[in-house]
């Protein structure tokens, strides 16, 4: 009679689980790289890079990519590759000062209505869903057609569209608060609605408030760029993403390519980075409900 030897298999779960993990963190390093290097191109380019984006050079219109223009020309023999990191910088300002106005809308609207509760809850509640049945884009044209194109008005047109889902997260995380047993005690010692929202509610939402900010810059990227690719953002003369696929249209149909694909690559890949990392940062605070802040 032989003896096998006896031999320990990893359980199934403990293995997916680490590749999983693995999966994930090759995941966060690509983004990083990609965040960065959007970074220091918006930073580093325009004042190492001496020349002028808007000078028209009809002698090398529509060049395709080479070595001395990576990117190609445009139709006015503008280097593609400036004009659309000059595009980058003004999406991305666009993008992040419309989701940190956004945020700090949805999060003074939510907590509110979580902290106050009753016939205030209810009527905050009542306003997010009325703007909530009024498609995205249709409200920002409307808000940005009463204003000249220009950075300011697409700012406040992605920002008073974008401030919804915020509120009812930040709504959800103080309804969630204030039954826990530390408000409960905080209340009971005297301390007024006021102070217990400032101290304890509004510290505690501060990380799922951030996250939404962050999930919110690729969004509000795209959205001005779609204003812009609609002529309804801003200025035609401004490089911004939207602005520069706009006025390849006509080049596309004529078979030039480069044009479109690097800009609309600039609006894709810094966006899809920007999600994956907030993504990350989701499963990390949150690991068991993945799915909810997206906005």
């Amino acid at each position: 009679m032989t003896c096998e030897p006896v031999t320990t298999a990893e359980p199934a779960w403990r293995s997916h689980g680490t590749e999983r993990r693995s999966t994930r963190a090759v995941r966060v390093r690509v983004c990083v790289v990609l965040v960065a290097a959007t970074v220091l191109a918006v930073l580093l380019v325009p004042p190492l890079v001496r020349l002028d984006q808007q000078a028209v050079d009809l002698s090398s219109r529509l060049l395709p990519p080479s070595w001395s223009h990576p990117f190609g020309t445009d139709d006015l023999g503008r280097d593609l590759l400036l004009r659309c990191v000059y595009g980058l910088r003004v999406s991305l300002l666009v993008g992040v000062a419309a989701a940190l106005t956004a945020t700090l809308i949805g999060t003074a609207v939510g907590a509110t209505a979580g902290a106050l509760g009753g016939w205030a809850d209810r009527g905050l509640m009542r306003v997010v869903d009325t703007f909530s049945s009024v498609p995205h884009l249709l409200l920002g044209i409307f808000i940005v057609a009463m204003f000249r194109p220009g950075v300011g008005p697409v700012i406040v047109s992605v920002a008073l569209t974008h401030w919804l889902s915020t509120a009812r997260i930040v709504r959800a995380e103080v309804l969630s608060l204030r039954a826990r047993p530390y408000i409960d005690a905080a209340v009971s010692g005297g301390a007024s609605r006021w102070r217990v929202t400032v101290r304890h509610l509004l510290p505690a939402v501060v990380p799922q408030a951030a996250l939404a900010a962050v999930l919110m810059v690729p969004h509000a990227m795209w959205h001005e760029s779609a204003l812009s690719f609609l002529g309804l953002g801003l200025p035609t003369h401004l490089a911004s993403l939207g602005n520069l696929i706009q006025a390849a249209r006509g080049s596309l149909l004529a078979g030039q390519w480069w044009p479109t694909l690097f800009p609309g690559l600039f609006i894709i890949v810094p966006t899809l980075a920007v999600a994956g990392l907030a993504g990350a940062w989701r499963e990390r605070i949150n690991p068991r409900r993945r799915s909810e802040l997206m906005l």
